[in-house]
């Protein structure tokens, strides 16, 4: 049987849980993020984009009314998953503030459109109290701008080179932000800055646990202080000095960008709170006495948070449930009454059935190394070891339509962690710290021997795959590690760590001297030499496969061309393929689809055993 989705002169196979995804499924669908509840509750609004066209709509919920555009001018600029930073509602829910492609912000009120800053660079994460409008310029400056008058104010003193996320108090009388500096990151040593706003902005404090860092500093509805931190070792919400749930679980996930809404307080005191347990997600609600129940029994991940009353908004997502936007009216106990009001997939996907992800554990070196496998649903014995970028970050138990294509197709997928992911606690974090393109490929490579000790796979059906600080690793597996894989694909890799703290953008320029040392150092040239793989590029023997952007700004495309001649050189067996007006990732569905097409054929010579 066939279906037609719209697409010229294509036709595509009805998804079933046993036959292989179709390509046109796999890159399908719209991005949508930053779902929030208007301040009366009574609908919620999301950003969505669609190739290069962006906008924010609104859907009723009291009383319900069909998914509409909001704005209209300048096309909003959204953030990316579980991020945000985009707009915010106005106070009465009768309109919009919202961060345009522009670098502005731009309020949408009725039938009115109008510019409220004129910066001329890039604005963010807007935030509004009363009159007040808070928001950060340029990643380093928070700026309050009063709507009554139009004067614009300065508000931060400019200790920290970078400032995220601000927030005002409900009194309109203070504000907060996150603050850091290089070389730290912000999961490193991240504060919480507050500041006086009347007569003049002040800075009054700033603060943040001995080892920890902070993340989302915000207020309770009565101005209590909130935010998430590592304190105890692991990113607990908490409530003035108080952990609203202490456990060794995540409740908010590495500061990538602005906007994060892992955690949310309602008006009684009761928080919900986006639990990550070691990749596998759940959404919790704890009340001021400590009791606390599922809100949802969905097997997936939460995120972007807000509450309204006992009603929450949230964008979550699954293995085979593309990210949607759902509105939970939570009773005090038990599970939630759930409505799903925007959704990004197409309905296909409703029909697609995936095992569920294992979690895998090792022990070794003194630790557990941590992995979760997606078993193919048809075959046998071959694996994809797949690396997650970053290296501070994690891929959970969300909408990765990649694996799902992989597992169809008769791939067991490995989703390592290796030391530096994050979801396992602050010292599992840190632990890379001195030792990027070292510990994260001697970990993926244990992991890799259990899994061909439990029979999933041997070294010829092993492929590696990965990208950025994935691509590392990858490449880093194929040097020192090249009798357990049969091949590699790399997308963006990084490959030279000397050139890439030279070229890369602001927010990770100094990211390299905490993953592998300060570049003032003695030694750390010859380090960072050591560590990178384009410096062994005659032991990447290959196959190995590379995709890159040729306006990637963050690992710039002459390293995968200058590794690629360095292999072939060698005599190593390697193609490049270059996306023309890509970044670091790729976002034209053509591209996509070649790269899908690339791969397969690339697998196909990768041989078999069933």
């Amino acid at each position: 049987m066939q279906i037609d989705v719209g697409l010229p002169r294509r036709t595509v196979e009805v998804v079933c849980a046993a036959g292989p995804l179709p390509l046109e499924l796999v890159v399908s669908g719209r991005e949508i993020t930053e779902p929030r509840l208007s301040p009366d509750g009574s609908s919620v609004a999301f950003v969505h984009r669609r190739a290069s066209v962006a906008a924010i709509s609104v859907v009723g919920i009291d009383p319900p009314s069909p998914e509409r555009l909001l704005t209209f001018g300048p096309d909003p600029s959204p953030g990316r998953g579980m991020g945000g930073g985009c707009f915010c509602w106005l106070p009465m829910s009768d309109g919009v503030i919202h961060a345009a492609r522009d670098g502005e912000l731009w309020m949408v009120h009725g039938a009115r459109l109008e510019r409220l800053t004129a910066q001329e660079r890039t604005c963010r994460a807007p935030a509004i109290v009363g009159s007040l409008v808070a928001y950060v310029v340029e990643e380093a400056e928070v700026w309050v701008t009063d709507l009554r008058t139009g004067v614009a104010r300065r508000v931060d003193d400019g200790r920290h080179e970078f400032c995220f996320d601000p927030s005002i108090s409900p009194d309109g009388t203070v504000m907060s932000w996150l603050g850091w500096s290089r070389p730290d990151m912000p999961w490193d040593a991240a504060e919480r800055v507050d500041a006086r706003l009347d007569p003049l902005p002040t800075v009054i404090s700033t603060w943040r646990p001995v080892a920890g860092a902070v993340q989302q500093p915000r207020f309770t509805p009565d101005g209590t202080p909130t935010c998430v931190h590592d304190g105890s070792g692991w990113s607990n919400l908490h409530i003035g000095e108080h952990a609203v749930l202490a456990e060794q679980a995540e409740h908010g996930g590495p500061t990538w960008g602005m906007g994060q809404r892992s955690v949310a307080v309602g008006d009684d005191g009761t928080a919900i709170i986006a639990r990550n347990l070691h990749g596998l997600g759940s959404l919790a609600a704890v009340d001021p006495n400590g009791n606390q129940h599922a809100v949802t029994g969905f097997d997936g991940v939460h995120g972007q948070l807000t509450m309204v009353g006992p009603r929450v908004s949230a964008l979550r997502a699954g293995p085979a449930t593309p990210p949607e936007v759902v509105v939970i009216d939570q009773p005090g106990t038990g599970l939630g009454s759930v409505r799903v009001v925007a959704t990004s997939g197409v309905a296909a996907w409703s029909h697609v059935r995936l095992p569920a992800p294992e979690r895998v554990a090792v022990h070794h070196d003194g630790t557990v190394l941590h992995a979760r496998r997606h078993p193919a649903t048809r075959g046998s014995g071959r694996l994809l070891c797949w690396v997650h970028g970053g290296p501070t970050d994690q891929w959970q138990n969300d909408f990765r339509p990649r694996i799902a294509y992989w597992t169809t197709r008769g791939w067991d997928v490995l989703v390592v962690d290796p030391r530096g992911t994050t979801g396992h606690g602050r010292s599992y974090q840190r632990a890379l710290n001195g030792a990027w393109g070292r510990l994260d490929v001697d970990d993926t490579a244990v992991l890799i021997a259990h899994a061909h000790d439990r029979g999933w796979s041997t070294p010829a059906t092993t492929v590696m795959i990965g990208g950025s600080s994935g691509g590392l690793t990858v490449l880093g597996v194929l040097a020192d590690h090249r009798d357990l894989v049969g091949g590699g694909i790399a997308s963006y890799p990084v490959s030279d760590l000397v050139a890439l703290a030279d070229a890369t953008h602001r927010f990770e320029a100094h990211y390299t001297e905490t993953l592998v040392g300060p570049s003032a150092s003695p030694g750390t040239g010859e380090l960072m030499r050591a560590l990178s793989p384009i410096h062994r590029a005659e032991r990447i023997t290959g196959p190995l496969l590379v995709f890159h952007g040729t306006d990637d700004p963050v690992v710039p495309i002459a390293q995968s061309e200058q590794l690629v001649r360095r292999i072939s050189d060698a005599g190593g067996h390697v193609e490049l393929v270059a996306y023309d007006g890509e970044g670091h990732g790729f976002r034209d569905p053509e591209n996509q689809r070649d790269e899908y097409q690339r791969i397969e054929a690339f697998l196909a010579r990768i041989p078999a055993r069933f």
